[in-house]
């Protein structure tokens, strides 16, 4: 198959107002968009759009109103003067049992050449709310790294006056995103995924299964339960701007550093 499982870690770390690390195992999905829904027919554990053991759902990424994924990406990244990619693989985390919680999904275009011609690293919060931070990288291979100024209101605990610095490979045999959050040039958050290979089957599903569902809870439980000691400790709560109280989407482009 095109797609494949990634088994591995996500890392959170933050230096204030209150310093904690934490480290889960986690297992992610890559697909190709175009073949996944064949894909999802061959096999008894993944749907696609539909009920199962594993499935993904387009409502879930992308626009969010059930568009197919081909269909919005291509019209997106026209927006950004980027030409109908060949192929667009999406990372993310699948649905176990119907739940899942995405608070970062990657989509990667290639052109017919098989080069990276677009990223679009999508964020998401706990409030149903999310946002694309697109990257043209102009050709770069291996290890990219990028800019971006904090558009979007994720922690209620960090304010918007930050800026996102990422490090990102394109899924192969291994994957690796990393994301360094900056305040007046000093780090205080840091959050990396990394994970490797393996294919998608049926017993690798039976693999996912055997431990993702109570890890897929420990993360959503995790972020509230250092939420809550932030809190706790006197860390200043900050609620949504008033200006993105109202927008549930909003794009940005990051830049090449």
């Amino acid at each position: 198959m095109a797609s494949c499982l990634y088994f591995g870690q996500v890392m959170h770390e933050r230096e204030q107002p209150v310093a904690y690390k934490f480290v889960y195992q986690t297992v992610s999905i890559k697909v190709d968009i175009d073949q996944i829904e064949q894909e999802a027919k061959d096999s008894p554990l993944l749907s696609l759009n539909r009920f199962n053991w594993v499935s993904l759902r387009f409502k879930d990424h992308g626009p969010r109103d059930g568009t197919s994924w081909r269909t919005w990406v291509d019209g997106f990244l026209a927006g950004y003067d980027v030409a109908r990619p060949a192929r667009v693989e999406l990372l993310c985390y699948p649905r176990i049992l119907g739940y899942s919680f995405n608070p970062l999904a990657v989509w990667y275009a290639y052109d017919a050449d098989n080069q990276l011609v677009a990223l679009i690293a999508e964020v998401s919060n706990t409030f149903g709310q999310w946002h694309h931070y697109v990257l043209k990288p102009e050709g770069r291979t291996g290890t990219i790294k990028a800019e971006a100024d904090k558009m979007f209101h994720v922690s209620p605990f960090i304010d918007m006056q930050a800026r996102y610095h990422f490090r990102l490979k394109c899924p192969a045999d291994q994957v690796f995103t990393y994301i360094k959050e900056t305040r007046e040039g000093r780090p205080f958050f840091y959050a990396s995924q990394s994970g490797r290979q393996q294919p998608l089957n049926t017993k690798t599903l039976l693999k996912l299964l055997g431990f993702a569902p109570w890890r897929a809870l420990k993360v959503i439980s995790l972020i509230h339960w250092w939420a809550l000691k932030i809190w706790l400790k006197g860390g200043q709560f900050h609620p949504t701007p008033k200006h993105l109280e109202s927008v549930n989407y909003s794009h940005s482009e990051m830049k090449l550093c």
